[in-house]
């Protein structure tokens, strides 16, 4: 099978298997997305969306979490994974935002990895979701499928399995195919024990091959 193939198999299969693909975040604005997306980092999408109820309630806007005290912020997100950092980023991010951005979330890569907490992942995830942009964010969930299945060869970081996943998927797919692989990568794909005997494309995956062949 070509990798041409291969990656028409796969995104035939997600088209009519899944053809509704969504973020799990909850959020109303860019704001709330980009705080939310900044906590997921390596939090569950589930956790992020209690502890953001009331977060946003407190701070609704960048311009009221931009004048917050750390240790205020860091109160209310402490069930999450690293709140000292994520509570530092987020107030920067915010104060960053009224001062640089007028208040608006950008819609470029390049200018939202200039926020603090904002690195590559979740610049194209803001860019995907919010603004329909042809950027794909590689987090783990995608970094494994993507590399399991074999639509990345050879592939040993975040940035390369980006770089081959846009050069192979249609722009028009990018933003649904990022949450393809994530949703199959957090309910089928497991990172320990994988549900192939769940999974509908295992025809087409090099790791399933590979194993029933050994």
């Amino acid at each position: 099978m070509t990798k041409k193939e291969r990656y028409q198999k796969v995104i035939n299969w997600f088209q009519e298997h899944m053809p509704v693909a969504e973020t799990e975040l909850n959020y109303g604005s860019p704001y709330e997305l980009l705080v939310s997306v900044i906590l997921s980092a390596q939090c569950t999408d589930k956790r992020v969306n209690v502890i953001t109820v009331d977060l946003f309630e407190r701070f609704p806007d960048a311009f009221h979490l931009a004048k917050a005290e750390i240790s205020d912020v860091f109160d209310y997100i402490k069930s999450c994974s690293y709140p000292n950092n994520k509570a530092k980023h987020l107030v920067g991010m915010a104060k960053m935002l009224t001062e640089d951005f007028n208040n608006q979330v950008p819609s470029d890569i390049n200018e939202l990895q200039k926020l603090p907490g904002v690195g590559r992942k979740t610049a194209n995830v803001i860019a995907s979701v919010v603004f329909n942009k042809p950027a794909m964010a590689v987090d783990t969930h995608v970094f494994r499928v993507s590399n399991r299945i074999g639509l990345s060869v050879n592939a040993k970081t975040p940035l390369a399995v980006e770089q081959q996943l846009v050069k192979n998927i249609d722009e028009k797919l990018l933003p649904i195919a990022h949450h393809w692989l994530i949703l199959h990568g957090r309910y089928v794909c497991l990172a320990r024990k994988p549900k192939c005997n769940q999974c509908g494309l295992t025809d087409y995956c090099k790791f399933f091959q590979k194993n029933k062949q050994s």
